[in-house]
């Protein structure tokens, strides 16, 4: 009886134990789960997020400090939601150094830093901001970015449309009103930004806002110019209708254009190349925004420039920036294919350089 009483309690206490130690892995597994650091898959990523920034500001703002204290950039860190975006800025810019670079294409891609193009670059010193003004490519809204932070209105809406445009009273000084020391020091340390399109839709809307529609009322374009080209380009000039999107192409791929060009003075802005507008193999951009993504690369640019705080990009209507295939092919249809290939021929630098592919007009 006393033996089978210890067994009893024997297997009483072997069975606490058992319950001990069941309870202690139940309470531990507990603990674990209820105490594991919530931060865990951040702190894992956060060093990938750190050298993305870093990679950022190095193609942005490089040597920063040893820039002089009066140069100094105001571009800031992108915070988390942009981290995306600077990949698809550098590749831009990634490929137009290696097409500056193709020797086959340097007659189209290379240009002079000229008066020509220094008069087409904005400047904003307050903020330290080079705009190299392309047309037909929503600059307007850009411009008014500027004349907000150069301090000549307090707010986008304020601006007169009449203003815009008017360079004595927008408060935006060009680059090539400054000396030639001061338009190196900028060039070399100023945040620097263009904007691109699809380069024939960009002719669409120049020869559009120009020769038909013309809402800002510039006469010059349908009495002087238009004929002009009719004169030199129409194959049947017995025809009375105003300029045709035919003969503007013509014009355009002629090898000769120059010559017309030079009697058109700065007119012709609004459909030359973006080489010859904003020199980009020579000029070292900080970002080139596309037309077609704007909705993304607008705050983009602010945020890298480190103005989003002061200023924001007015509102896009929808669809405004979308490419428009149908209405291309459209007004390529009456056009022979020997001045399509022509007009490419010019404006080929356009397409590689900024990464828009050959229309598939031109590839049937």
């Amino acid at each position: 009886w006393l033996m089978s009483d210890n067994m009893h309690h024997q297997w009483l206490l072997l069975a606490a134990c058992f319950w001990v130690i069941f309870m202690f892995m139940v309470a531990s597994k507990f603990i674990t789960l209820t105490f594991k650091d919530p931060d865990g898959y951040g702190a894992k990523q956060e060093p990938l997020i750190l050298t993305a920034v870093t990679k950022v500001e190095e193609v942005h703002v490089p040597e920063e400090k040893h820039w002089p204290e009066e140069f100094q950039p105001t571009g800031k860190a992108f915070s988390g939601n942009l981290i995306r975006h600077p990949l698809v800025h550098m590749e831009r810019l990634e490929l137009l150094r290696n097409v500056c670079r193709d020797a086959a294409l340097r007659n189209l891609s290379h240009t002079a830093v000229s008066k020509f193009v220094l008069d087409r670059i904005f400047v904003c010193d307050k903020h330290k901001i080079l705009f190299c003004q392309t047309p037909k490519v929503g600059n307007t809204q850009w411009k008014k970015v500027l004349i907000v932070l150069n301090g000549a209105f307090s707010s986008i809406e304020e601006i007169p449309e009449n203003i815009v445009h008017d360079h004595e009273k927008n408060g935006l000084p060009r680059l090539s009103s400054f000396s030639d020391s001061e338009i190196k020091k900028r060039l070399n340390l100023y945040f620097k930004f263009f904007i691109v399109r699809d380069p024939f839709e960009r002719l669409i809307s120049a020869f559009k806002d120009k020769f038909v529609h013309n809402p800002r009322f510039e006469p010059w374009y349908r009495h002087e110019i238009a004929p002009g080209i009719i004169r030199k380009y129409r194959k049947h000039r017995t025809e009375t209708k105003g300029l045709q999107f035919e003969d503007f192409v013509r014009y355009l791929g002629d090898p000769n254009h120059r010559w017309l060009d030079v009697q058109f003075g700065d007119h012709i802005i609004h459909w030359v190349t973006y080489v010859e507008l904003c020199a980009p193999c020579e000029i070292a951009y900080s970002v080139i925004g596309h037309h077609e993504t704007l909705e993304d690369d607008a705050p983009y640019i602010l945020k890298a420039a480190g103005i989003d705080h002061l200023v924001s990009y007015p509102t896009i209507p929808p669809g405004i920036t979308v490419y428009n295939k149908t209405k291309v092919e459209r007004y390529f249809s009456g056009i022979s294919k020997r001045d399509i290939r022509r007009l490419y021929a010019r404006f080929e630098g356009d397409f590689k350089l900024f990464g828009y592919r050959e229309p598939d007009f031109l590839l049937n």
